[in-house]
């Protein structure tokens, strides 16, 4: 009974061929196409001001040189928000509850911001591993922990988004197999459950949001850094 909870969370396959693919690519059709025109509707009036106040919000605190990421970063977010919210969806697989997929995306990000912080000014990147004023006994036992922390910072990325996310719909599936089950036998705890399970939904919806939130604010704590 417990592997069929994380049954879930399998890579579906179609005659041997996995379809991560497909759900990676077909949130892609859901976006609105660009418009030349002067005039749009309230849910693109919307959308671009959700992104404006998010890219606000992102690049305040970073220097002119780092907002040539703003594109990347925000498509990167709205992206892992729709790939969150869809995995919702009854009979929806979600990508982002794969390690792989979420370490593909953390390690390539965190390494660019990386290399851009050893090109651009190296000294400082190299002084971010010895805080200022460390005893000299403790300066190679700092280095070290900086320095594990450092490669650390890709793996926590990843496996904040798949934790979490993971957690949500394991927590769903357990109270909503709850209430099937109660239904029969406790009509009123079984009613209570099922509004304890509406109100968990609305709480993973705004979890799913907040985490993709999370990753690109972190992503952009990371090039403040280097830039």
């Amino acid at each position: 009974m417990m592997l069929s909870f994380f049954d879930q969370f399998m890579s579906p396959t179609y005659m041997g061929v996995p379809l991560i693919a497909l759900a990676i690519t077909l949130p892609w059709i859901l976006y609105p196409a660009p418009t030349s025109r002067w005039i749009n509707n309230r849910l693109l009036t919307l959308q671009g001001w959700f992104i404006n106040r998010l890219n606000q919000q992102i690049f305040l605190p970073i220097n002119q040189g780092g907002h040539k990421w703003a594109t990347l970063l925000t498509s990167l977010m709205i992206f892992l928000i729709t790939l969150n919210i869809l995995g919702l969806l009854p009979y929806t697989f979600t990508p982002t509850t794969q390690l792989s997929l979420n370490m593909a995306f953390a390690v390539p990000l965190w390494l660019a911001t990386v290399i851009i912080g050893m090109r651009n000014q190296p000294t400082a990147a190299l002084g971010h591993l010895l805080p200022e004023g460390t005893p000299t006994p403790l300066i190679p036992v700092l280095i070290i922990i900086e320095t594990i922390s450092l490669f650390i910072r890709p793996l926590a990325l990843g496996v904040r988004l798949t934790a979490n996310l993971t957690a949500g719909h394991l927590l769903i599936q357990l109270i909503a197999t709850a209430a099937f089950v109660l239904l029969p036998m406790m009509p009123t705890v079984a009613i209570l459950t099922a509004t304890v399970l509406f109100l968990l939904t609305l709480l993973e919806v705004a979890v799913a949001m907040i985490q993709a939130y999370v990753f690109v604010l972190l992503l952009s704590l990371y090039l403040q850094e280097n830039v």
